[in-house]
């Protein structure tokens, strides 16, 4: 997938996060950290379905990538901690506020980049629709909470 901005609107809250040179992340790419360094969705362990896989990585999800790092690269990127995003969806209705996380792959074996699934687990979710996607479409409002600066998505009481 090319590189996409997908931010729309509001605070950002960004931090500069390192890449190992031999990652490539392209802008758009929901991200992860894996120990000290950024990777994409794509690049996590399978964890054997597709719950576990989302699991996985809200528990390290660190924001929406905002600059891209090609393979060879050394420099930090800036990763958006939070805001509102558009990403691609299966056709799909979505209420204001339905949890949203990365899709997984056709052949179910990791999660993909730039593309999101509605999920009913808080945690599995990376962030919420912002805005009401009904009759069903394909790109979606997500309000994203990184979950290593921000602790992700809460439980609404």
């Amino acid at each position: 997938m090319a590189n996409t901005m997908r931010w729309r609107y509001g605070e950002t809250n960004p931090v500069m996060l390192p890449v190992d040179s031999a990652t490539v992340i392209e802008i758009g790419d929901l991200v992860y950290l894996d120990v000290d360094d950024a990777k994409p969705a794509s690049s996590q362990t399978d964890q054997g379905t597709e719950l576990a896989n989302q699991q996985f990585f809200h528990d390290l999800f660190a924001g929406v990538a905002m600059q891209a790092s090609r393979s060879g690269d050394t420099q930090p990127i800036r990763v958006a901690s939070t805001g509102v995003f558009e990403f691609d969806c299966l056709s799909t209705t979505l209420e204001v506020g339905d949890m949203l996380s990365s899709d997984e792959n056709a052949g179910g074996t990791a999660l993909l980049n730039q593309t999101v699934a509605k999920v009913t687990n808080i945690n599995a979710a990376i962030g919420r629709c912002a805005k009401r996607l009904n009759p069903a479409g394909t790109r979606v409002l997500v309000d994203v909470v990184g979950t290593v600066l921000r602790g992700g998505p809460q439980a609404i009481l």
